[in-house]
């Protein structure tokens, strides 16, 4: 147990895991069966507590944005979490939400109801009802055991003036001019100033970063009505242990992972300018389908095309 204690890693947010939690191929690569085993195993041989709880956060963060795959794991996790450690059913005290010097108390507001046993509740605000001070929050839990949640902002804004989005998941969107000169293709990064010609090869690359695994993953990368795609055909396609099913639309170029795992990803494809003007590139967005709180977006990019 001392052992296993001193291999182990801890994070504030993600808890107490072991580097070799990830699903496998062999029937011992089961990181839900093994995380609840040792749930059971720092409780009863350990008696450590602490580390009982901090197990317990990871496995209800791999749920978080990740499907736990069979019944058996799915049973196994709810034994431990339910078992193991604090009650997380016995307390029904709320989470303290303010919104500048708004008390958020779901028990005092119109059509709002408070889920059972976990004290899930959802509630908006529309129009005039925001002000500036609200995007101040503050949130305070008073007994013990994990809780989070999310609050989400939205506006309509031009594509050019919007800024990159850094959340679990982080976007870095680039296009390149690729000139063939005597030494072979060459990339030169395209900015405001740049004026590109119809005919010009365009390579967009996309610079992924994802802090943790995550399943059923959509990317969609916006570009300018000037610029064609060469690879039109859509299919699965494989790159630095990654998976993924690419396909191109008529407006943006769309990738759909499964499973996409903790670490940095780069994606490249060609186009072609077609016609003169100026135009808005859009961006590029990203969310998890399984945890749609986790999305993020690039900054907006504007392209000029002249003759």
């Amino acid at each position: 147990m001392k052992s296993l204690k001193e291999n182990s890693l801890n994070n504030e947010e993600m808890g107490m895991y072991w580097k070799e939690n990830y699903q496998g191929y062999y029937w011992y690569e089961s990181p839900i069966e093994a995380q609840a085993l040792m749930i059971e195993a720092f409780d009863e041989v350990a008696k450590d507590t602490k580390s009982v709880e901090d197990l317990k956060v990871w496995l209800l963060k791999s749920k978080q944005t990740q499907d736990w795959k069979t019944t058996r794991a799915t049973s196994e996790a709810c034994y431990a979490l339910l078992l193991r450690g604090t009650n997380l059913l016995a307390s029904d005290a709320l989470v303290e939400i303010s919104l500048g010097e708004m008390k958020v108390d779901p028990k005092k507001m119109d059509n709002v109801k408070v889920e059972a046993g976990t004290g899930y509740f959802k509630t908006s605000w529309t129009g005039s009802d925001i002000k500036p001070e609200m995007g101040k929050i503050t949130v305070a839990k008073s007994d013990e055991g994990v809780a989070w949640g999310s609050v989400y902002w939205q506006y309509f804004e031009q594509l050019d003036k919007i800024t990159p989005a850094k959340t679990p998941l982080a976007l870095l969107k680039k296009l390149f001019l690729q000139k063939n000169t005597d030494k072979g293709p060459v990339l030169s990064p395209i900015s405001s100033t740049t004026v590109l010609k119809p005919g010009d090869k365009v390579k967009v690359r996309i610079e992924l970063r994802v802090d943790r695994d995550m399943e059923y993953v959509h990317m969609k990368d916006m570009r300018a009505s000037s610029f064609e795609p060469l690879n039109v055909f859509s299919g699965y396609r494989w790159q630095d242990g990654l998976g993924y099913y690419e396909t191109t639309r008529d407006a943006a170029t769309n990738f759909f992972f499964s499973y996409l795992h903790k670490g940095t990803y780069v994606f490249e494809y060609p186009l072609v300018v077609t016609h003169n003007g100026d135009f808005s590139n859009g961006v590029t967005t990203i969310q998890c389908m399984y945890a749609p709180e986790f999305t993020s977006h690039s900054e907006g990019i504007r392209v000029k095309v002249g003759k």
